[in-house]
């Protein structure tokens, strides 16, 4: 046999109609955070959860008991990236569904915006952090890819991005929350948010004028604004 037929023979997918080496790469991508997830790996979101689950690009897969991939609906208008699970999160697979999450839905209810309608939501990484630590730069960018394809995947007219680590981890800004929350930042072509994380809110139970939750009081109402200006302009 030649050399050009083993290359060719070797270059056939399972069916045939493939490059191999693409096919088992993608097989691969769980097991180091060195094989890369280029956009249009995963054409859904089940394969790009099955592989969450099978994942341990980073540490935090040793330690994992599901992992948290997202909630909501797949072509919500609305994405919400919060940091990481808690231990909630990594009992039930679902984001935001403790206290925070209780809190969260309530929000958005108070502006019209059901979660299952409206909103898909998910987590810079997959994996509850030991302790509930804030996860490492190195433990973000194994699992980003997997985030950016989500957000290619949803393809939402808005991203809220609650906490500081959810602002640098997605758009590269150091600024403090406190500094940027409920301003518009444009990044890739899409309009985000930053907005307080919930669990800053239930530590600062606080209502009056100019305190964490009248502050998220205001954001939220801006961003329900902003979604009726998009619908009505694509009307």
């Amino acid at each position: 046999m030649s050399n050009e037929d083993q290359l060719n023979l070797f270059d056939l997918s399972r069916d045939g109609e493939a490059g191999a080496s693409g096919f088992f790469q993608q097989d691969l991508i769980p097991t180091s955070a060195k094989i890369p997830i280029s956009p249009g790996t995963y054409q859904t979101m089940a394969p790009l959860a099955k592989h969450c689950n099978e994942c341990y690009r980073c540490d935090l897969g040793k330690t994992r008991t599901h992992a948290v991939v997202g909630r909501g609906n797949l072509q919500a208008p609305i994405m919400i990236i919060g940091e990481a699970p808690g231990q909630n999160e990594d009992e039930t697979g679902l984001p935001f569904v403790g206290k925070s999450g209780q809190l969260l839905d309530k929000i958005l209810a108070s502006v019209g915006l059901e979660t299952e309608r409206d909103i898909y939501i998910c987590n810079m990484v997959k994996c509850r952090p030991p302790d509930n630590r804030v996860p490492t730069p190195a433990e973000i960018a194994a699992c980003k890819p997997y985030l950016l394809e989500q957000i290619r995947l949803v393809n939402p007219k808005i991203i809220l991005l609650t906490g500081a680590t959810a602002v640098k981890g997605v758009t590269g800004d150091k600024r403090g929350i406190t500094k940027i929350r409920g301003t518009w930042i444009e990044w890739e072509s899409r309009l985000c948010m930053p907005i307080f994380h919930p669990a800053y809110l239930l530590r600062n139970p606080a209502r009056e004028q100019g305190s964490p939750k009248w502050l998220m009081w205001q954001d939220i109402q801006a961003v329900r604004a902003k979604l009726d200006e998009i619908h009505n302009s694509s009307v």
